[in-house]
């Protein structure tokens, strides 16, 4: 009789020796470098504001706005658009860098859309499965600059709906799912749905469907997207032309990863989580491990083939929507210790609820002392302030020393951390812009 629990065994024994490199040290000593050569003005912030701090780098933000958008023109050959997706970091000054930039915005609730209405953006597109009557409604009437893209074939009926009674005409898409399986089955229709809906849309007298959307996620590579596109050309060419020649873009989505890749603590790894499983008072693996990245002008390279192959809309823009590319680097994290309880242990008057969730736990960032800023990196539990044993910022810090009243930043925390900041027991940090103090 076969074991039915060996086939799970032998997952778990090949996930405790899966191969994954360790962040090169270089890189590490190379972020830390940069951020302690501008310790005076992080320091100059914290002597003007206190702590703890978002600090804002608007700078670094236009020049990611600028790369992206530049790679890409450069490589699709047609017409393209990017759209900042402001679920990754909502912050309004972030979104207004963006703006400023020339970049439209990508919004996922009624809540988003009004501050890209207020900036005000030009060009918005609204996103996201669950659209309330309240929030269509919105949108309809704002309709010369929002364009929305449609998650199901009841909310087209709503949509219609609502614009027929405005007495106005919106423009759409419609968001397809990449998998029709598991969790992401609940964004967009299926592909095989899409002729039906063409079909649907061709009777709504006021909703023009001008597009399709897609969206996969954690992209370290193209690969996801390319493939998608794919399918996405083998579904059209089976479809009659007058409707596919309607469509004026074709929206990849955004998820891309910044080219530095992924920075791991051991306990995100499968053999990692399988040890905290087997034995949960394990002291942490003081190794860093990277899953690398890829540089955003190889991802426009390979979607351009990949549209340029499959796509048979050759004047169709081709729309963008990145998020933790453009603002990962462009806000960062400044904290005081408060007290030190060991050598090796210290807490910040900075917790977690700063990012919203237990981070650093999975996730490495380098802790720089730029009070004490030393090129060498000290073990030390570095903790927050919070009343729980989860609200830890890292396992060591960068530095010669640490004391209490020490100036400590966690660079590079722009993406999915302010979006989810909570108000739980302390207060949420204020955000300062970066230049005040250069």
């Amino acid at each position: 009789m076969n074991d039915p629990h060996a086939a799970l065994l032998a997952k778990a024994a090949a996930a405790m020796n899966e191969p994954l490199p360790e962040v090169p040290a270089e890189a590490i000593a190379s972020m830390v470098a940069r951020h302690v050569a501008r310790a005076e003005s992080y320091l100059a912030l914290v002597r003007r504001h206190g702590s703890p701090l978002y600090v804002l780098d608007r700078q670094a933000l236009r020049d990611r706005a600028r790369r992206f958008s530049d790679a890409f023109a450069a490589a699709m050959g047609r017409p393209t658009r990017v759209y900042y997706a402001m679920k990754s970091n909502n912050c309004p000054d972030v979104a207004a860098v963006m703006v400023a930039c020339g970049l439209g915005l990508d919004v996922s609730s009624g809540r988003e859309l009004q501050v890209a209405l207020d900036l005000p953006a030009e060009s918005i597109i609204f996103s996201g499965p669950g659209k309330t009557d309240a929030e269509l409604a919105l949108a309809v009437g704002h309709a010369g600059r929002v364009t929305i893209l449609i998650d199901s074939f009841s909310e087209l009926a709503r949509l219609e709906a609502l614009a027929s009674a405005r007495g106005a005409t919106v423009r759409a898409g419609v968001r397809l799912t990449v998998d029709p399986r598991g969790f992401w089955r609940k964004f967009g229709i299926p592909l095989a749905d899409l002729g039906r809906f063409f079909d649907e849309a061709d009777r709504c007298g006021h909703v023009d469907l001008r597009g399709l959307q897609f969206h996969t996620s954690w992209n370290l590579r193209p690969s996801a997207q390319t493939d998608f596109l794919g399918q996405l050309g083998r579904t059209l060419r089976a479809l009659p032309a007058r409707q596919v020649s309607a469509l004026e873009f074709v929206d990849i989505g955004g998820g891309y990863w910044p080219e530095s890749g992924e920075w791991l603590q051991t306990a995100a790894t499968p053999a990692g989580t399988l040890r905290h499983m087997l034995s949960a008072d394990a002291l942490p693996d003081p190794r860093r491990w990277w899953k690398a990245g890829t540089p955003i002008e190889d991802f426009a390279a390979a979607l351009a083939a990949a549209a340029a192959e499959h796509l048979p809309l050759e004047g169709a823009t081709i729309c963008l929507e990145p998020g933790r590319w453009l603002c990962n680097d462009g806000m960062h994290l400044l904290m005081r210790v408060v007290d030190r309880k060991a050598p090796d242990l210290v807490i910040t008057d900075a917790g977690t609820n700063a990012v919203g969730w237990e981070r650093f736990e999975t996730d490495f960032f380098p802790v720089v002392n730029l009070t004490r800023p030393a090129l060498a990196e000290q073990a030390c539990d570095v903790h927050g302030c919070l009343c729980t044993p989860h609200d830890i910022w890292g396992y060591a810090y960068w530095g010669e020393s640490i004391a209490p009243g020490d100036v400590l930043l966690v660079p590079s925390q722009g993406a999915y951390t302010y979006s989810l900041r909570q108000d739980f027991i302390k207060p949420i940090p204020p955000v300062v812009p970066l230049d005040a103090a250069e």
